[in-house]
C-alpha cells in the first residue's frame, strides 16, 4: 500500500511484494512513455483499473487495506468516482464498514449530490485512492467530505508515486 496520510502508522509503508507481483501479473504495471493525470511525464504507468477489475487482485488489495485499518474506528469509507469506487466497495465488503462515493462534479439531474450514500456529520471517514501522484483528487475528496461534516484525517492509496501527494495532503 502507498500513502497513509494522517495515520498513526508509519507513512513510509510500501507496496507488499505479493501485491507488486499481482499487479505485474495482471498487466497493471506498464513501461514506456506516459503522461499522467497530473500532466507529469513518466516512464511507467500503473493501471489500477486493470487490477480492480480482476477479482483476485482486487480481493488482495482489499485484504491488505483491511489489515492496515483494523481497529482504527472508521465509520465510513469513501472512494472518488470512478477509479476508487471498486476499492471502496471491496474494502466495505471485507470490513462491513459502509461506503460513500464522492463525485468530481454535481450532476444536473437527480439529486445533484456530490456525495452518494449515507454520511452522517461527525463520522470518521477513510478516503481510499488508487494511485496518488499530486493527490489532487484525494485533496478534493477530503475537502468535500469535510464540508459535509465528516471527520477525515486518513487517505490510503494502493500506490503512492512519491511525487508530492503526501505533502499536498499534509497541508490539509
Amino acid at each position: 500500500m502507498g500513502t497513509r496520510w494522517g495515520s498513526r502508522r508509519s507513512p513510509g509503508d510500501h507496496m507488499s511484494d505479493e501485491l507488486k507481483k499481482a499487479l505485474e501479473g495482471c498487466g497493471a504495471i506498464l513501461y514506456g512513455d506516459f503522461t499522467l493525470a497530473s500532466g507529469k511525464k513518466s516512464k511507467y504507468y500503473i493501471d489500477i483499473k486493470r487490477a480492480t477489475t480482476d477479482p483476485k487482485v482486487l480481493g488482495l488489495i482489499a485484504d491488505q487495506m483491511a489489515r492496515r485499518i483494523e481497529g482504527d474506528g472508521f465509520q465510513r469509507i469513501a472512494g472518488v468516482v470512478l477509479g476508487s469506487v471498486p476499492l471502496a466497495v471491496a474494502l466495505s465488503l471485507r470490513t462491513g464498514i459502509p461506503f460513500v462515493m464522492v463525485r468530481k462534479e454535481k450532476k444536473d439531474h437527480g439529486t445533484g449530490k456530490l456525495i452518494e450514500g449515507l454520511l452522517n456529520p461527525g463520522e470518521k471517514v477513510l478516503v481510499v485512492e488508487d494511485v496518488i501522484t499530486s493527490a489532487g483528487s484525494a485533496v478534493y475528496a477530503v475537502e468535500t467530505l469535510r464540508q459535509a461534516g465528516a471527520n477525515v484525517g486518513t487517505v490510503m492509496s494502493v500506490v503512492d508515486r512519491e511525487e508530492g501527494g503526501r505533502d499536498a495532503l499534509g497541508k490539509l
